[in-house]
């Protein structure tokens, strides 16, 4: 099978939309290759690709004929007791950071999957600090997350935070816009991620 242009292909640090237990989006009812196909479909016959926070960041829409539900739901009355927090990291090496997250609550079945894509440059630079095989293709997929309208959700304010300080921290280094941070903290102050129940970290004390 010949890839259109640009060919996308899957990051091994995507694959964690595929595991359970972990938070937002949870991929399911199609596999990582027929979502990579999808991909590479929808571009062929002239899907958008999306600017996204940086130059080296795309969105890719695509409408959702999976269980897949949305990674968030919206904060309310009824659920606001199901709120949880923690520091957690998203793989090994990176700085553990707060989050909030739901716990028994069901998120909505997305209405779109947007399909997050780096720049196969930009994948290099990250591998140096985090070693990882960096797959060959034009975009990488570094995220998926089911959402209800084909528009991107505000990054989490602690994921800008995390890209300001850099690939060491396992951020991409895109310093922080000051309109786009206060953007999502009005959106994440009424929504929180879901996630099934995990344990959290254990920081030891340095004293």
């Amino acid at each position: 099978m010949v890839l259109p242009s640009p060919a996308i292909a899957l990051t091994s640090f995507a694959a964690r939309n595929w595991e359970p237990g972990e938070g937002g989006t949870r991929v399911t009812g199609i596999s990582r290759d027929a979502l990579v196909d999808a991909c590479n479909g929808a571009v062929a016959e002239g899907a958008e690709l999306v600017a996204g926070y940086a130059p080296f960041c795309k969105h890719l829409f695509l409408r959702n004929n999976s269980p897949t539900t949305c990674g968030f739901a919206p904060i309310t009355d009824d659920n606001r007791v199901m709120l949880r927090s923690g520091y957690a990291a998203r793989r090994e090496g990176e700085l553990p950071v707060l989050e909030r997250w739901f716990e028994g609550v069901a998120p909505p079945v997305a209405a779109y999957l947007d399909v997050i894509l780096y720049s196969h440059a930009q994948l290099v630079i990250e591998a140096q600090a985090f070693p990882d095989e960096v797959p060959d293709c034009d975009w990488g997929i570094v995220s998926v997350m089911g959402t209800l309208t084909p528009e991107e959700p505000p990054m989490p304010p602690i994921t800008q935070l995390r890209n300001a300080l850099g690939p060491d921290e396992g951020g991409s280094g895109v310093g922080i816009d000051p309109a786009a941070y206060a953007r999502a903290a009005r959106f994440w102050h009424t929504h929180a991620a879901v996630r099934k129940p995990r344990g959290l970290l254990t920081l030891q004390p340095s004293f």
